[in-house]
């Protein structure tokens, strides 16, 4: 919001002059009317095991029209490679076999499912929807910190927060020019209808979630009422005749798409685990047989893989053509020769990640851990170096924050969300910004105990940039990032979710 001298920037003149007229009594008393909008609403997520609101802070991130228009075309070029590399490494491997990403780090991904190889839907898109988390760095360069084109988490609080902002903040909503992101359901359903098997003219689309009990049960609920669709769990769900059909009071009725929210490993219990009472046995040969799309695909996770994401910007190049417009991270890859042993020396610097993490769990900060905590680290790194990579600290930007002490600059990243319809990769305009409350903290994942802001682009929307490969490639892609929205892709959540629910259904309570 502010330059180094303290001025403020152009995009926020508005902004910052509007809460100088504000008192601080004033400005807590909107803090206080946001935080009694969402437990209303339930607008909630799970931290430690206990149901909170979401923290939402009233002072918006800013982001000038100008330079959004670098970062959102930034943000679909990245989805559209790891769209075309998804296509190949469960096709021809061509990458692989042209040396551009080595066998042994796609084969060792915790998330490469084999029994992906070969499924295709319609429209050849894998990745419908994609969550890129981006950071800006000291310098005011924007940079992917991590790609989730798996289970991506969180847009329902940028739609949520918006709603709530535009109560809060009406008069600003009036003078400002702040692209909309209301869009976003129709955008998705869109994008969902799209990807239905040949020949459906009106397909069914459903939301498959894990049920109450998940983390983020309160967006799937949310996104399935906004897209008018319905909202099943795995017991709603059975295969027959080669077809995916759904349970409802009027009988059955065929689906068409399914938008799971689910795990790979819980999907189907005759391909993965065999314990899975989250999916609906069946699901896999569907999909392989093209009656059903899965969406996001499964086996996507592989792209997740933090290992996989230093390789990135080569893809872009691969399969593009094009030269990355946003830059990684400079990271590590454990495995490399001297990598190792320059990341144990320098421990007590560097950010350390496990390569299958999410909500920034594993994640070890050098320079804020104990010295037994960096003789454990060191151990895991020599057992495992495909394990994990490591980062310098990255100094994210900071912006000023409602906190017990006032106005205060606090640290945030930035998750835009991006939807591929097959023909066309879009960007909504913002995206989840999330902040670590605690003074000094970098980690900002809100099962960390970190917030979100309303993230506001200013201006008219560009006109959309042409895409190149779009006719040699024949179907164009999507977008993807560390959210932590309290991610439904965690493994251990899930298992529980399906302990409790089989708990539920031995005691005779689940609907039919």
């Amino acid at each position: 919001m502010l330059e180094r001298d303290g001025t403020p920037r152009e995009a926020s003149r508005h902004l910052y002059e509007a809460l100088s007229r504000l008192s601080e009594g004033e400005l807590r008393a909107r803090a206080d009317a946001l935080a009694r909008s969402y437990l209303t609403q339930g607008v909630t997520f799970d931290f430690a095991g206990e149901e909170r609101p979401f923290p939402l802070d009233v002072v918006p991130r800013v982001i000038a029209g100008e330079e959004w228009d670098h970062v959102a075309p930034g943000v679909a070029q990245r989805v559209r490679a790891l769209e075309a590399f998804l296509d190949d490494v469960y096709g021809p491997q061509r990458a692989i076999a042209d040396g551009v990403v080595p066998r042994s780090v796609v084969v060792s991904s915790t998330h490469f499912q084999r029994q992906s190889h070969g499924v295709r839907t319609p429209n050849g898109v894998r990745v419908h929807v994609a969550g890129i988390d981006l950071v800006r760095d000291q310098a005011g360069t924007w940079r992917v910190l991590e790609d989730n084109a798996r289970v991506p988490s969180g847009v329902s609080y940028v739609l949520s927060n918006r709603r709530a902002m535009a109560q809060t903040f009406p008069e600003l909503f009036a003078a400002l020019r702040i692209r909309p992101v209301a869009d976003y359901p129709r955008r998705l359903l869109a994008a969902l209808q799209a990807s239905a098997p040949s020949g459906v003219v009106d397909p069914t689309v459903v939301v498959l979630t894990p049920g109450v009990y998940n983390s983020a049960y309160f967006e799937h609920a949310l996104l399935a009422r906004m897209m008018g669709v319905e909202l099943v769990e795995g017991r709603d769900l059975f295969c027959a005749q080669g077809h995916v059909w759904m349970r409802t009071t009027r009988g059955r009725r065929r689906v068409d798409v399914v938008y799971r929210r689910v795990d790979d490993e819980f999907l189907d219990p005759v391909v993965f685990r065999s314990d899975s009472v989250l999916g609906c046995p069946g699901l896999m040969t569907c999909a392989r047989q093209g009656t059903v799309t899965i969406a996001n695909a499964v086996g996507n996770g592989v792209a997740d893989d933090k290992l996989l994401y230093t390789y990135v910007p080569d893809l872009v190049r691969y399969y593009l053509h094009e030269e990355p417009i946003l830059p990684n991270v400079h990271t590590w890859r454990l495995e490399e020769p001297g990598a190792l042993e320059e990341v144990l020396d320098r421990l007590d610097e560097l950010v350390v990640k496990p390569v299958d993490g999410s909500g920034g769990k594993g994640l070890v900060v050098g320079p804020r851990a104990s010295r037994a905590e960096l003789d454990v680290l060191r151990a895991r790194l020599r057992a495992d170096p495909r394990g994990w990579i490591a980062q310098p600290v990255i100094q994210l930007s900071t912006i000023p924050t409602l906190v017990d002490a006032g106005l205060r600059p606090r640290h945030t990243d930035l998750r835009p969300f991006a939807v591929n319809d097959g023909e066309t990769v879009s960007v909504l305009p913002g995206g989840l910004t999330r902040v670590a409350l605690p003074e000094g903290q970098l980690v900002v994942n809100s099962s960390q105990g970190g917030g979100s802001k309303d993230t506001w682009v200013l201006g008219g929307a560009a006109p959309p940039r042409a895409d190149p490969q779009a006719a040699r490639r024949g179907a164009p892609m999507a977008a993807a990032v560390p959210i932590d929205a309290n991610p439904d892709d965690d493994l251990s959540a899930q298992v529980l979710q399906q302990q409790q629910q089989e708990r539920a259904r031995t005691r005779g309570g689940a609907p039919c």
